[in-house]
């Protein structure tokens, strides 16, 4: 058969992984398609190459198709999610001198409790905390808000965010440009090997389970050809499932470790995949359960409810009208294109394409399509839901 090539735009990050093993291992071979890979220095031309059609299809930050949908952001073109690649996998760090005072202050570092963890940070951390994010409408703000906000420090009063591309983390600490972060692996573990930084929290203790990054194109792209859409979609799902296993996540880390696509070292890498980080130049390591997650508990289903909070929480700090805000967040999570493109395999499919969001304090049984399946835990480090109003 003869192969389809799509041009593909990422940004070498750890959760690159399920476009890049599709192609490495065969998925995308087996629905036709050669994914010819693009890397991005950074969001925002990973975001423009795909606005512009210099690629078909990108590794996309979760909030950026919705932020374009409520006018945030440039581009020529509409963005969609067709799924999520990746569930977490985010790291909160400090640099080596606010680590310190955190610790003389009592904190211990122990790499779950995100309320402790916020309020040592608030009171160690000079005035204005300065973060550094890889990009204003990223998954990465948006948790950093949320939970500082939480802990009675909003902003933009007493946070200043900088847009920091990923692998510039350390050097941003390095420059005195920045106090903190909050970036994907395996950038926060290159500042801790760097001797800027150390690790604080990981994302998934602010929110268990944030859409982290999305399989991305252009909306007209996605209608105008729903049978690439779908193949695309199935050879990244089976991606995504082969990566959830041990053996694949071994191998994982050698694949993404090539000069092509991370050019890091794969026991680096590696620390991501496992959950098992160094926290600490000192070698201090902590085990952050699920710490990234491509496909266990329908994580690639894209939930419109999810949209609607990135979107809800856009309005808030942006002035707009949250409930239009809502609305139209939740046209670009393509929950409609994703069931289509996967109603033919054994793929578990939600009954609906909304839900409470925040409501799983614990793993547990939920309705799909075909019966019931295993969800993840979903809360909020406070304890919140959010319901969308669809």
């Amino acid at each position: 058969m003869k192969k389809t090539r799509l041009d593909v735009g990422f940004v070498p990050l750890l959760d690159a992984a399920p476009l890049i093993v599709a192609q490495e291992m065969g998925f995308a071979a087996e629905e036709g398609l050669t994914l010819d890979f693009h890397s991005a220095p950074s969001w925002s031309s990973a975001r423009d190459a795909l606005s512009f059609g210099k690629v078909a299809a990108a590794h996309m930050l979760a909030p950026v198709p919705v932020a374009m949908a409520l006018g945030l952001g440039s581009g020529p073109a509409p963005l969609d999610a067709l799924s999520v690649l990746s569930v977490n996998g985010t790291v909160v760090g400090v640099s080596r001198d606010l680590a310190r005072r955190m610790r003389d202050a009592g904190h211990a570092f122990d790499f779950v409790d995100a309320r402790a963890a916020g309020q040592a940070l608030i009171a160690a951390a000079p005035e204005p905390l300065r973060i550094g994010v890889p990009f204003p409408f990223s998954m990465h703000a948006e948790l950093v808000f949320y939970w500082l906000s939480a802990l009675g420090r909003p902003s933009p009063q007493s946070l200043s965010i900088r847009t920091v591309p990923p692998p510039l983390m350390a050097d941003a600490i390095r420059e005195g440009e920045i106090d903190a972060f909050c970036v994907g692996e395996p950038w926060g573990s290159k500042a801790v090997e760097s001797g800027m930084g150390e690790l604080l929290l990981p994302g998934c203790a602010i929110w268990a389970f944030a859409p982290e990054k999305v399989l991305a194109v252009r909306r007209d792209w996605a209608e105008a050809r729903p049978d690439l859409s779908g193949r695309l979609i199935r050879a990244v799902w089976r991606a995504g499932r082969w990566l959830d296993t041990a053996d694949g996540r071994s191998l994982a880390a050698e694949l993404l470790s090539r000069p092509a696509y991370l050019g890091l070292a794969p026991d680096l890498v590696e620390r991501g995949l496992s959950g098992r980080l160094t926290i600490a130049a000192s070698g201090e390591t902590r085990t952050a359960s699920r710490f990234v997650r491509f496909h266990e508990g329908l994580a690639n289903f894209p939930w419109r409810s999810q949209a609607a909070w990135i979107g809800s929480q856009l309005a808030a700090r942006t002035g707009l009208d949250r409930s239009q805000a809502m609305s139209a967040a939740g046209t670009v999570f393509r929950s409609d294109i994703y069931r289509a493109a996967l109603e033919t395999t054994t793929a578990e499919l939600p009954a609906g394409s909304s839900r409470v969001e925040g409501s799983l304090s614990s793993d547990s049984r939920g309705a799909t399509a075909r019966g019931e399946a295993i969800w993840l835990r979903d809360d909020f480090f406070d304890g919140r839901t959010f319901e969308p109003p669809f």
